[in-house]
């Protein structure tokens, strides 16, 4: 029953982390590439590197920040009923 009832914040949590998670991957590329905006995979003038290593930083930043948000929501539902949501 109580995965059911946290599914919704799951999910709400979820859309938030992948804002948050673009902003912080959009500010730590214009500090690490000295530039706005991340190398797209089709862009002609960036090098295999530039785009690998865009990519590359990207889903790290993405996969840090999912795992804090489903982590400090699992332990919020436990504070508040005592049982960890599997």
């Amino acid at each position: 029953m109580l995965k059911i009832l946290y599914k919704p914040f799951g999910l709400l949590f979820g859309a938030l982390g992948g804002v948050v998670a673009g902003a912080v991957f959009k500010r730590l590329w214009a500090v690490l590439g000295h530039e706005d905006e991340a190398p797209q995979a089709t862009d002609q003038d960036r090098t295999w590197r530039e785009v690998l290593l865009a990519a590359a930083l990207q889903g790290a930043v993405f996969a840090l920040v999912k795992a804090v948000i489903d982590r400090g929501g699992a332990t919020g539902v436990r504070r508040l009923t005592g049982t960890w949501p599997d």
